[in-house]
């Protein structure tokens, strides 16, 4: 679909498609050559499988927009999370094929895990695109659309999302480029009469960032190329060319060099842009991803324990009880770092949503409790309601999303100031 997107906004041209066609037929997988666009190393294209975040972007009328195409399959659920914590809109693709959906959504199933982990990482619009509507199993057959519509809502409701508001679903066909440009011919679909999908992004409005707030933005990667090259999103505030800033946790004076977007140099960017920035003053084996590129007056606080309300989804098998000692993986925006969990503070009851008297030592699946984490290196985190994108994060625990959280308060000793 990212590459059908590309190709309708004129992103790639006919003789690169023909070319991706031409590869596709010889590995017997004439049905993805689109996908191509955006797979572009042999190992996702070997499997079909999109294994890293593919990133383009394209424009809709007065909108500019960058795809992060983010992998699919369980294995590749770390890449997925960076992916989503740097978007805004999410588009939940869903096969419509016999069984497919059904593998999908099962207990276990990836789409599950995706939405929970979307929801969690602040994507709070949902564009829920059923794919796969031309299949022979299928035939736009308006049954089908509305059995899946039937079976997700309440599991979006679930999540956190109000399905009224922030979600919308599409029929669509990513293959033959149906319903996404314009609107799928009623001699194919007489019984669609929604938007498309380009109508249905220009109609969301982006989230509201604070232009005038303190700079923020965390890296997701970094490169050479004449100087240091990094690579994300900002978060809040705006950077300019000349500006003076800091990279955290390792307090590290930089100058902008450079601001790219996509792949225009500008003076210029505000919240919200996805950027690349060459600086100067740092090296690039200095960075890692995770770090965040802050302003000098008040940078983010770079800490090795926080306190942190988590909802505990559903733990594995073999290890039921969740208490002091728990051992999982911290996905904080870019941030993959291993943690602990020190003391459960407190747990909160669900329905007064107020902390319970009695102290607890263990809490089950389920549970919403008050705990503090501590990590071995120090990460740069803000209290959830000074910067969301900043301060929510999951636990994972051998491949499986076991608590999604926020960052409630920040201990006074390690903070960077």
């Amino acid at each position: 679909i990212g590459g059908q997107i590309l190709f309708l906004t004129n992103m790639v041209d006919e003789r690169t498609i023909q070319k991706y066609e031409r590869e596709a037929k010889e590995k017997n997988r004439e049905s993805w050559y689109m996908a191509y666009i955006m797979d572009t190393n042999e190992e996702e294209r070997a499997k079909g499988k999109t294994v890293e975040v593919g990133r383009a972007s394209f424009a809709i009328e007065k909108k500019r927009f960058t795809i992060l195409d983010a992998p699919g399959h369980k294995n590749y659920v770390p890449n997925m999370i960076s992916g989503a914590s740097q978007a805004d809109i999410g588009v939940l693709v869903i096969s419509a094929r016999k069984g497919e959906f059904e593998t999908g959504f099962e207990r276990g199933g990836q789409t599950r895990e995706h939405v929970q982990l979307a929801k969690t990482l602040g994507v709070s619009k949902l564009l829920v695109v059923v794919n796969k509507m031309d299949d022979p199993s299928v035939q736009w057959s308006k049954e089908r659309f509305n059995e899946i519509e039937k079976k997700i809502i309440p599991f979006l409701r679930s999540c956190g999302y109000n399905v009224k508001k922030d979600v919308q679903f599409l029929p669509i066909s990513g293959l033959l480029g149906s319903n996404l440009k314009d609107r799928v011919l009623k001699s194919v679909c007489p019984w669609w009469d929604g938007q498309c999908l380009f109508e249905a992004l220009s109609a969301i409005e982006p989230p509201v960032r604070d232009r005038n707030g303190l700079f923020r933005m965390p890296l997701i990667d970094r490169f050479k190329d004449m100087g240091t090259v990094v690579m994300g999103k900002i978060e809040s505030g705006t950077v300019r060319r000349g500006d003076n800033l800091v990279v955290m946790p390792n307090k590290v004076n930089v100058k902008v060099v450079t601001v790219y977007r996509d792949s225009n140099e500008v003076n210029l960017a505000r919240p919200g842009e996805n950027l690349r920035i060459r600086l100067s003053g740092i090296e690039e084996e200095d960075i890692s991803p995770g770090f965040v590129l802050s302003g000098i007056s008040r940078p983010i606080s770079a800490v090795l324990e926080f306190d942190a309300q988590l909802q505990i989804l559903e733990l594995l098998d073999h290890k039921a009880i969740f208490t002091a000692g728990y051992k999982a993986v911290l996905h904080i925006h870019a941030v993959v770092e291993e943690c602990e969990i020190i003391e459960i503070l407190q747990q909160i009851d669900p329905k007064t949503k107020k902390p319970m008297k009695k102290k607890v030592l263990f809490v089950k699946s389920g549970a919403v409790v008050v705990v503090r984490i501590q990590v071995n290196e120090p990460i740069c985190v803000e209290r959830f309601e000074d910067f969301p994108q900043l301060g929510r994060f999951t636990l994972r625990d051998e491949g499986k999303t076991v608590a999604i959280g926020k960052v409630v308060s920040l201990p006074a000793a390690s903070n960077s100031e």
